[in-house]
């Protein structure tokens, strides 16, 4: 984007200039802030009123907390030690009370004198530390702590009434000192530019922002943090907006190749194969696609669809409306199971068809081919030479799609499954390919509530597919709580003898594979969640778990195992002997999360439920249900009644919305998370904007962007904004923003 640069603005000092080197330092490496503008910004967490003391009753365990008490007591101990062996060793040991509850701080050796004389009862004073357990009582041991005075001239009432706020902070920077820092630069604050156009802000009521940044940091009353928030919510919605309103705008002006489906082509010929008939919500969505690829600027499409909607369906009809018109599409998974998948369905759908120029081939077929990495080199070349002379109109692979020695004849459309697996690079280098920017296709089966759909997906149109194909059946969930009641366990496994004895095929999914390669491997694996901790046990394994089965509740059913580090062509034998019914119990990693299809597959057992996120679950449980027998997924936990991760599993087990459950998620992670930050590596840009409350600041901020974009592209009239831009969008972010 060709933004101004930055105003040279008291904001843009950096802070080394304003608060001497260490503080600075501290701040840069600890908390991502480099100048003025960036502490400003960096907006209290919450506030304590000194006549109203913090719940010392509710404090977390190993977290760094400021809490703000009066002391009780302080007692001096002399005790002997090895490094003052006659009895010199001094401890001062400090009682603070909130009236909630009571918390003991300690300071030893040379550090009792200073508090010694100043923690006094009666003595009021911020404190902060790790909270931590000794004998059995909550401690802090030598806490930072500032004492909490009236000046002479101030009123005692104005005084206990203040607002204290507490900052985001680290254990090297207590939040008062972040406060006092924000006191040196808050003067600053009068010359911040105002991004939101005067029209909107006067409208809406807003406060400005110099205003709004002196609220919020020093606020009189909590109406005044109430407008601070109102306003700089608005500011985070709307500048995200406007930049994903001008990438909208920057894609309708790229050229692209219009693609039209001949009434007498492939499309129509595969439409009279099917045996079934399209539901309306499919027939929607393709209609809106093909409006869509008859344009000459590139589609930019997300395609919504709950787990067994009939995406795959959708896409395809798209892929053979481009071969129609000459062109070529290129679908992209995520992993080689999921390509083989996909190549195995959309050759069965599409029959004779996709064997275009060959004996037996269909008069309008086209060739489908296969392309990952895992491929022998003959039948790699022969892919390749297909590609680049047109005589295969469709391919479908992974990442290996993206190497430089892929060439297209003329790529008109890209598929993207499961889009927030793959970084925007790949994307982008997929794109590439074509003469002219290709259309898109993103599809994902992980329900996006709306407002994340605006704020993360804000530069694609959005179809969503929400009804299920006939013939789908409603899958029963039930959490098996393995360690209150071992006999539930049991029962499950014979429910899956009962399934088996029925005809059917289940699946049994474990967090690990489990050798003693598979945490070195994988080092996410090998970072221990707290429950982990907790329990002292790895997660449940593959490996172990099959062999554990097969000698006992399952002895005498065909079990096999499926995981990530088989070799490819094992892998695709075993999907194929499960696809062909050939296995009765199918031990699996979470390699068959998407896109695996066996309708046969009527029964599901997740272990270690609790290990695995809610969106996850619902992705895994979507695999039984697909034929006409009713699914059943049994989620299998030790974890105790009351604890968070038994509620995640029991909102799974009382849900079959996606949409909801993706709810239930995204309040449980942090905002962050919503907005790529793991995909981008740039720190979330919403600091007040909260994705799923603010639903409405949003919606409208996306309406008044996109006006506002539509009259003036290049933001010549709003100089604030340009800049406010310019600091949102650094080179990653921008890069982020680029979904297309």
């Amino acid at each position: 984007m060709d933004l101004v640069p930055a105003l040279e603005e008291p904001l843009n000092q950096p802070l080394k200039s304003v608060l001497g080197p260490a503080t600075a330092k501290v701040m840069a490496e600890h908390l991502g802030l480099h100048t003025v503008g960036d502490l400003l910004h960096h907006y209290p967490r919450r506030y304590e009123e000194r006549g109203q003391l913090t719940h010392l009753a509710d404090l977390p365990m190993d977290e760094h907390v400021t809490v703000v008490a009066q002391v009780a007591d302080a007692r001096l101990h002399s005790f002997a030690s090895a490094k003052a062996p006659r009895g010199k060793g001094q401890r001062l040991e400090v009682t603070i009370t909130d009236g909630s509850g009571r918390l003991q701080l300690v300071f030893f050796g040379n550090g009792v004198h200073k508090p010694h004389k100043e923690l006094l009862p009666g003595t009021r004073a911020m404190f902060a530390g790790k909270v931590s357990v000794f004998n059995r009582r909550l401690q802090l041991a030598h806490p930072a702590y500032e004492l909490l005075r009236g000046d002479g001239e101030e009123a005692v009432e104005t005084w206990a009434g203040t607002l204290i706020p507490i900052y985001p902070a680290t254990a090297k920077l207590e939040s008062w000192k972040i406060g006092k820092a924000v006191q040196t630069v808050l003067p600053s604050a009068q010359e911040a530019v105002d991004p939101l156009p005067a029209s909107l802000r006067e409208g809406r009521g807003l406060v400005t922002l110099p205003e709004a940044l002196l609220k919020i940091h020093r606020p009189h009353t909590k109406a005044d943090i109430a407008d601070a928030r109102a306003r700089l919510k608005w500011d985070e919605a709307f500048v995200l907006q406007v930049a994903l309103a001008r990438r909208r705008h920057a894609d309708t002006q790229l050229p692209a190749v219009p693609r039209t489906a001949r009434p007498d082509g492939i499309l129509t010929a595969f439409d009279d194969r099917l045996p079934f008939t399209l539901t309306d919500g499919q027939k929607k969505v393709s209609a809106e696609i093909f409006t869509d690829l008859a344009t000459d600027h590139p589609m930019h499409r997300l395609l919504q669809g709950e787990v067994g909607s009939g995406k795959t369906m959708v896409a395809l009809r798209a892929m053979l409306a481009v071969v129609d018109a000459g062109g070529q599409a290129a679908m992209l998974a995520p992993t080689e199971v999921l390509a083989q998948q996909h190549h195995r369905s959309v050759t069965e759908m599409m029959g004779e068809l996709a064997e275009g120029g060959m004996l037996g081939g269909a008069e309008h077929g086209t060739k489908v081919v296969l392309l990952t990495g895992s491929m022998g080199v003959a039948a790699r070349r022969q892919a390749l030479l297909d590609l680049v002379t047109g005589e295969a109109g469709i391919v479908i692979g992974t990442h290996a799609l993206i190497e430089d020695k892929v060439q297209f004849h003329d790529l008109g459309l890209v598929v993207v499954d499961e889009q927030h697996r793959f970084g925007v690079e790949q994307r982008d280098a997929l794109r590439g390919k074509g003469k002219q920017p290709p259309h898109l296709l993103v599809m994902t089966a992980t329900p996006i509530p709306r407002t994340v759909a605006m704020t993360v997906f804000g530069d694609l149109e959005t179809s969503v597919l929400d009804q299920l194909p006939a013939g789908r059946s409603p899958i029963a969930t039930h959490v098996v709580p393995a360690a209150d009641k071992p006999h539930f366990l049991a029962r499950a496994w014979e429910r899956v003898r009962e399934e088996v004895a029925g005809g059917h095929q289940a699946y049994v999914v474990c967090p690990r594979i489990g050798d003693d390669t598979d945490e070195a491997d994988d080092p996410k694996k090998a970072k221990k969640s707290p429950e982990d901790e907790a329990e002292k046990r790895p997660p449940l394994a593959v490996l172990d778990i099959a062999e554990q089965l097969g000698r006992g509740p399952l002895q005498g059913l065909r079990v096999e195992v499926l995981h990530g580090r088989m070799h490819p062509d094992d892998k695709d034998a075993v999907m194929r002997r499960f696809a062909a019914g050939e296995t009765d119990v199918l031990v699996a990693t979470t390699v068959i999360e998407v896109g695996v299809n066996v309708p046969n597959a009527t029964a599901m057992v997740i272990m270690d439920a609790d290990r695995f996120g809610v969106s996850q679950l619902h992705q895994l449980r979507g695999r039984v249900g697909r034929g006409s027998a009713p699914g059943l997924c049994l989620l299998v936990s030790e974890m105790p009644e009351a604890s968070a991760a038994r509620q995640r599993l029991n909102a799974v087990a009382s849900t079959l919305d996606g949409f909801e459950l993706s709810r239930i998620d995204l309040e449980q992670r942090r905002e962050g998370d919503v907005l790529g930050q793991a995909q981008s590596g740039v720190r979330s840009s919403l600091r007040v904007l909260a994705v799923i409350e603010d639903e409405e600041v949003i919606a409208e901020a996306r309406e008044e962007a996109a006006a506002l974009v539509a009259a003036d592209p290049e933001l010549e009239r709003l100089p604030g904004l340009r800049t406010a831009l310019d600091a949102l969008l650094d080179e990653e972010r921008e890069q982020y923003l680029d979904k297309g």
